[in-house]
């Protein structure tokens, strides 16, 4: 059996892995890649993924860092079934469709700017024509029922205890009269959080696919996670600023709204303090929440059954509309902000980081993992200004990171789950999550396991073979294209030395149009000192 990654690897965005077996070709996960200008570009060569000869489509949950590219598969000649549970099918109903509005948005809004420079206009990377087209394609199936999608290859989901619907992926391949296990852990829940149930425990396998997003760090417990929020909200309230929630649409955002109920019910979020829902899509997605309750762990349905919903409290407001997301920054006093995208890189979540980031007395919270070259990971690092919408944007406000708050397991608890395997010769590859952190786990885990670990890289193929030892092709230069330094540093220099040159004739303008030029040279002397402080 083959694997290659096309994604979620030494990365934690674009989860994809195309595995061949038996004369068989299928794809768990189609994730979106999202970061950088540059890792965005893999979302549009879909043609590497050859979306014709993908036979099907094992979907391990919503995000779209898992989902997201489906539908530009579809457009480019997809057309196999995607297996998933039933509340994942429930969500990306909405969640493909609301990708699809942001993605004809933000290319309608690039090709009015693209206009004004006589350049021509761009097309969106799927429309809501193509998510829809993936919509017939759907096949639900349920937790702990074997199915088989060809002979010789038997699936079974398990509740990976993420968000609502994620599931793990047991795998039995019979080829060439042989028999392997492979487990793929999707992304694995952190015990004991709110509303989900605690991932389910395997025992059995030859090769683990296990994410690592938080490989080298545990969380802090939900305790002090939820003293922390709430020093977060006196702190704003305190100074008459507003606190801003970086959140996914889907399971951050109801975990929020459980959290600040909790807080409401202690006292501890002033009955004068606002808290604004706003992104259509977690409106949504909340109600998709409370549709499945069987979903939820022990302890919510006991809330749920007692008359009490930990969806909601009295200060809640939702606001769907684009008009009702504006108000919100009208609003004067003291109010707290949660909206998508939880890496802050999209979404009207950078419409409320414009105009609040700056203020001294307002608070970001982050609640998530915040990927590498996103805005929401710049601010953490420390960064003193972000850019927002072509604008340069201080970072006065106080910044809260809740890791304790997150749907991923910790380290600690990713090495208790994979002590439950028993199986002497397991092979784990680390997947989703950044190289470093993985590096951490990998020494880890083959110091207190004495298991052999293998962190793949983006676009390799791994051929797997139990008891055999792996055979691997890499492929570097298209995994990370060398950047020419060099070059870029003499073409600059070369541009100055002609500048030099010139000098005489930028003197003889005017003195208006001298004015204009120096502008244009201080905003390329403060981008370069920008660089320069980075480094």
């Amino acid at each position: 059996m083959k694997v290659r990654f096309m994604g979620a690897a030494r990365t934690v965005t674009g989860s994809c892995y195309i595995l061949e077996a038996g004369g068989h070709r299928f794809a768990i996960d189609c994730g979106m890649h999202q970061g950088n200008a540059e890792i965005d570009k893999r979302n549009w060569d879909v043609e590497i993924y050859d979306p014709h000869g993908i036979e099907f489509i094992l979907m391990t949950h919503a995000h779209m860092d898992h989902s997201g590219l489906l539908p530009r598969l579809v457009q480019k000649g997809f057309h196999g079934k995607v297996y998933m549970t039933e509340p994942t099918e429930d969500l990306l109903r909405v969640m493909l469709l609301d990708s699809a509005h942001i993605q004809e948005t933000e290319a309608q809004w690039k090709s009015r700017k693209r206009l004004r420079y006589g350049e021509a206009d761009i097309t969106p990377l799927y429309t809501q024509k193509d998510a829809m087209a993936a919509f017939p394609l759907f096949a639900t199936v349920t937790y702990g029922a074997p199915f088989s999608p060809f002979p010789g290859l038997r699936v079974t989901f398990r509740d990976a205890g993420h968000i609502l619907g994620a599931a793990m992926l047991e795998l039995t391949v019979a080829e060439d009269g042989k028999t392997s296990r492979i487990v793929f852990s999707g992304d694995l829940g952190r015990p004991a959080q709110l509303l989900m149930k605690d991932p389910a425990r395997i025992a059995e396998a030859d090769f683990l696919f296990m994410e690592s997003t938080y490989g080298n760090r545990n969380h802090r417990n939900e305790k002090d996670s939820l003293d922390e929020l709430a020093e977060a909200v006196a702190y704003s309230y305190a100074k008459g600023e507003k606190v801003i929630i970086p959140a996914f649409a889907v399971e951050r955002t109801q975990e929020m709204i459980y959290s600040l109920h909790l807080l409401a019910k202690d006292g501890r979020l002033p009955a004068d303090m606002p808290v604004f829902l706003d992104s259509p899509l977690a409106i949504q997605a909340t109600e998709i929440f409370r549709k499945n309750q069987d979903a939820f762990d022990r302890e919510t349905k006991r809330l749920f059954a007692n008359g009490e919903d930990p969806l909601t409290f009295p200060q809640l407001r939702y606001t769907p509309s684009t008009q009702e997301s504006m108000e919100i920054n009208s609003v004067k006093g003291p109010a707290v902000v949660i909206s998508a995208s939880g890496m802050a890189n999209a979404g009207r979540i950078k419409h409320h980081l414009r105009h609040n980031l700056w203020r001294e007395g307002a608070s970001v919270v982050f609640v998530g993992f915040q990927a590498q070259g996103t805005t929401g990971r710049k601010i953490v690092d420390g960064a003193q200004k972000v850019r927002i919408f072509s604008e340069e944007v201080a970072v006065r406000a106080k910044v809260f990171t809740i890791n304790g708050l997150s749907a991923h397991a910790g380290q600690s608890q990713l090495l208790d789950w994979l002590a439950h395997f028993r199986t002497e010769r397991l092979q784990v590859f680390l997947i989703h999550g950044e190289y470093g952190a993985q590096q951490e786990l990998a020494r880890l885990i083959e110091s207190r396991f004495s298991l052999p670990v293998s962190i793949p890289d983006y676009l390799e193929e791994i051929t797997l073979e139990a008891g055999r030892e792996l055979e691997r092709v890499e492929y570097p230069e298209k995994a990370a294209p060398r950047i020419d330094w060099e070059f870029l540093i003499a073409d600059m220099e070369t541009r100055f030395a002609q500048l030099r040159e010139r000098r005489g004739q930028v003197e003889a303008k005017t003195w208006v149009e001298q004015t204009e030029l120096r502008d244009r040279m201080l905003e390329v002397s403060r981008s370069l000192a920008g660089i320069i402080s980075e480094i």
